[in-house]
C-alpha cells in the first residue's frame, strides 16, 4: 500500500468512526436484598440479570419462613455477583406452573435466562453457597 492509500484508508476510518453514535453504558445497581418476582416481571428480570436465584415460597409455608433470612443474608453477601428474588407461588401460579414447582421452598438457579439448577426444601446456608460456588 502506498502512502496515498494509507492516508485515504485513515481518513475513511476516521470518517466512519465519527459517524457512529456514541456508546452509552448504563450502569445498573445490583440489589443487595431480594427483589419481588411476579408472573408479569419474571421474563424481564431473568433477562436483566446474568445470575439470579429465585426463591419460590408462600406465606403459610413454615420451611419457607425458615429459609427467608438465609436468602436475605446471601443477597447482601453476593451483591454485585448474584441477584436474589422471591416469587410468591400463591400469587404467581404462571411461573410456578412453567417450572413445575410442586414443593416449596424451591430455589431456581437461573444463568443467562436459563434454569441451570434447583434446590427443593429448606436447606442450610452452606448447601446453597456450595451450589452458588459451582456457577461463579
Amino acid at each position: 500500500m502506498d502512502e496515498l492509500e494509507e492516508i485515504r484508508a485513515k481518513k475513511i476510518k476516521s470518517y466512519w468512526n465519527d459517524m457512529k453514535p456514541p456508546t452509552v453504558t448504563i450502569e445498573r445497581k445490583m440489589p443487595d436484598s431480594p427483589i419481588e418476582i411476579t408472573d408479569e416481571n419474571f421474563t424481564s428480570m431473568i433477562s436483566d440479570y446474568d445470575f439470579m436465584v429465585v426463591d419460590c415460597w408462600a406465606p403459610w409455608c413454615g420451611p419457607c419462613r425458615m429459609l427467608s433470612p438465609i436468602i436475605d443474608e446471601l443477597a447482601s453477601e453476593y451483591e454485585g455477583e448474584i441477584v436474589f428474588g422471591k416469587l410468591n407461588t400463591d400469587k404467581n401460579r404462571g411461573v410456578a406452573g412453567e417450572f413445575g414447582i410442586m414443593s416449596i421452598p424451591t430455589l431456581l438457579f437461573i444463568i443467562n435466562g436459563r434454569l441451570v439448577d434447583t434446590i427443593i426444601g429448606a436447606v442450610p446456608k452452606e448447601v446453597i453457597e456450595s451450589k452458588l460456588r459451582n456457577y461463579l
